[in-house]
Formats: structure tokens, C-alpha cells, sequence
């Protein structure tokens, strides 16, 4: 039955990493795979992990499972961290957490319950949006469709955004970014959340509010705007939330997905349903990560040094995109990529084209996704120089 199936390509940022390991190049520098990295280039384990970490191994009693839902202290600490210590939905009881196998195994929940549960729903994704957006909802059988986000001169196109989003019917899923946007980097304004809000709210929508890098952008509270506005001012939202950066916790795969719902009675009927869904998929999610999470939330000793490390890694990632901009104007080219600066999260969308990106790996070793993706924490300020030399190169 095998030798009828047939090789597929491999995905293309597992291709970058395998080509970028291959190369002999001394000053080769890694622009495309989507991880922190500090100034060594290295995907440092945060103090606080590794404090927590020793304290679970000395404590922790049990390997056992822990239900579809998983953890319910997990749950109390990243309420709160999402939606806000002072919650009035979750004071009424109408948030619901399932933990999850990281961001994606979230989004893949919100996927079958919406394929379950509303049945004939299609989803809007932002263009350009993170590509296993489209991988994992096609998976679950839900009709695709696109909404603006990045303009043809690489500036995000809001009106085109709000324009498509007035145009959506009553009771589709629109997913929503919220904050540090993947790929381009471009997030919204307060102004233009709260403009979104009202069209989603006329519109009758159902947002899915991907939040895979709290913390990242601007900070934990401020990142935390758009989805607190939703869930705040809206009777129904969907939530897929991520530790697996912010903790640096990749491998250990740390999500949820978390359900807003009318009123009390209505989110135990949801939760019942998100079980359903869980057990189905995974019957049980991996403990380790969550663990850690908790044992740090916890702890206002631990939360604090997590705290400080995460506000640090954001301002270098912040730091970086100005260095770059400063690095290449030099070359005249500043304004060109003034809005690398202004642009939030791991990720930028240089504006760089497929045949440019080419070059930059062809003739400098400088490896990014061929959409002219970079992720800004691999730069660093020894290799800046040379990267921006690399950019005047290809550009001119």
C-alpha cells in the first residue's frame, strides 16, 4: 500500500535550519527560525526555570495524569496573567482554561470545537498570517478565508483590514493577533483594537485571538490590550494562549485555550464540550512545562525573576530593531527600513523580496524565511555590521 504515497516538500524554515548547519561560513548569521536567542546566539533556559525546575524535582509526588483539562492550578495562575488580576469575567466565573500541548495544540482545540460545535462557520486569517494558521484549520475541515493586513509598499494596511472585516457574515471566527504579529511584526494600536471591537460587534463575530508572545511586544499588561478589550466588552471570545516563549519553554510544548462565555451555565457547557475535544486529540497534555509555569506564578519570589529576565529579553529584541535601522543608514538606507523599529515582537517583515533573500543566503550566508521574514533576536551587535553591509549589497 506504501509505494503508492508520495514524497512531499519539507517544511521550509526545518530546511533553513538544516542548510545554515551545513554551512562552513564563519560569519553566517540565522535569521529564520523562530526562537529567542541572546547575544551568543544562544536559546537560553531562564533562571526561574531552572529554580523551579529543582524545586519540582525535590517535591513533585506524582506522574499521573491530570484529567483533559489538565492542571486546574495551571489554570489559576494564567487566567489571571491573560485576562487580568482583576477580571470581571473571570470574577463571573465565564472563563474556562484548558491547558494544551503549546500555542498550537490550542489552536487545533479551537479548530475541532468550532468544526464541532458551529457547524458551517468558515474562519478569517490576516494575509500574511503565521502559515500553520492555514495548515491547522484546513486539517479540521473549516473553510479559509482572508482579510488585509500587509499593503503591497510593507506598511500594515488597517483599512483594508476594516474594510473586509465589515463585509464578514454574522457568526464567522475571525483570528486576531494579539500582539507581535507572525510574521510581519505590524500590531495594532489601542485606537485600532477598540475600532475592531465594534465591527465584531455589529458584525455578530466570533474572535480567536491568538496570543502566542505575551510579554514580548510592549510588556505583559500592555500586550495583554486587545485581549482584554475582547473579552471585556464581548459576550463570547475563544483565547489560545502560549508560555512556550515567554517561559522559554519550546520543547516542552505549554499552551491553553481558553473560552469566554455569556454567562456561567453557558461556559460549564462549552468546558463539557472542550473536553470532548481534548480527549480526542490527546486524551491527556504533557505536565512538565505547566508545572513550571505554576511552580513560577506561584512564587512571588520566582514570578518577580521571571518578570525581570522576560522585560529584559523584550528590550533587547526592542533594542535590535533600532541597531538595525542605525546599522544601515551608512548606506542611506534608514528610511527604507525605518519600520523595522517600529515594528513588535521576534519577527520583521524586512520588505526584502524572494530574489533579494536569495542572495543574502547565496553570497553571505545570511539565512531568513524567502518572504523576507527575519527574526529580529538573531541579530546581535557583532554580526549588525555585517548584515547591514549584506542588505546595502543585494538592495543596490
Amino acid at each position: 500500500m506504501f509505494e503508492k504515497i508520495e514524497r512531499v516538500p519539507g517544511d521550509a524554515i526545518l530546511g533553513l535550519i538544516e542548510a545554515y548547519n551545513q554551512d562552513p561560513n564563519p560569519q553566517k548569521v540565522d535569521l529564520g527560525v523562530g526562537v529567542y536567542r541572546d547575544s551568543h546566539g544562544n536559546t537560553p533556559i531562564m533562571r526561574a526555570v531552572k529554580q523551579a525546575e529543582a524545586r519540582l524535582l525535590e517535591n513533585e509526588k506524582t506522574k499521573s495524569y491530570i484529567g483533559s483539562h489538565g492542571d486546574p492550578r495551571y489554570g489559576k495562575v494564567v487566567l489571571p496573567l491573560v485576562l487580568g488580576a482583576d477580571s470581571a469575567v473571570l470574577a463571573a466565573n465565564r472563563a474556562s482554561l484548558t491547558q494544551s500541548p503549546g500555542g498550537t495544540g490550542a489552536l487545533r482545540l479551537a479548530a475541532d470545537f468550532i468544526k464541532t460545535n458551529l457547524p458551517g462557520k468558515s474562519i478569517w486569517l490576516s494575509d500574511p498570517t503565521w502559515p500553520n494558521h492555514l495548515g491547522i484549520f484546513e486539517a479540521a475541515g473549516i473553510a479559509i478565508h482572508k482579510y488585509p493586513y500587509v499593503s503591497a509598499d510593507n506598511r500594515l494596511d488597517f483599512d483594508g483590514m476594516l474594510a473586509t472585516l465589515k463585509t464578514i457574515p454574522q457568526g464567522d471566527v475571525v483570528l486576531l493577533h494579539a500582539c507581535c504579529h507572525n510574521p510581519s511584526g505590524f500590531d495594532l494600536s489601542q485606537d485600532q483594537w477598540r475600532q475592531v471591537l465594534e465591527v465584531v460587534k455589529a458584525r455578530g463575530l466570533l474572535p480567536l485571538v491568538d496570543f502566542a508572545y505575551q510579554g514580548f511586544g510592549d510588556g505583559l499588561e500592555a500586550d495583554a490590550f486587545g485581549v482584554r478589550l475582547m473579552a471585556e466588552n464581548l459576550d463570547e471570545v475563544l483565547i489560545t494562549s502560549s508560555c512556550s516563549k515567554n517561559f522559554g519553554l519550546y520543547r516542552e510544548r505549554t499552551g491553553a485555550l481558553i473560552v469566554i462565555a455569556g454567562n456561567a451555565e453557558q461556559m460549564e457547557n462549552v468546558r463539557s464540550q472542550m473536553a470532548i475535544v481534548a480527549r480526542e486529540n490527546y486524551s491527556n497534555p504533557p505536565s512538565h512545562g505547566a508545572a513550571i509555569v505554576t511552580e513560577i506564578l506561584e512564587s512571588s519570589e520566582l514570578a518577580s525573576v521571571w518578570r525581570d529576565e522576560l522585560t529584559d529579553m523584550c528590550d533587547r529584541i526592542n533594542g535590535l530593531r533600532s541597531d538595525l535601522v542605525e546599522s544601515l543608514k551608512p548606506y542611506g538606507l534608514d528610511g527604507r527600513f525605518a519600520h523595522v523599529a517600529e515594528q513588535r515582537g521576534m519577527f520583521s517583515y524586512t520588505g526584502l523580496s524572494t530574489a533579494q533573500v536569495k542572495r543574502l543566503r547565496d553570497e553571505f550566508s545570511i539565512y531568513m524565511v524567502g518572504s523576507g521574514r527575519a527574526n529580529v533576536a538573531g541579530f546581535t551587535r557583532e554580526n549588525l555590521p555585517y548584515v547591514a553591509k549584506a542588505i546595502a549589497a543585494v538592495v543596490e
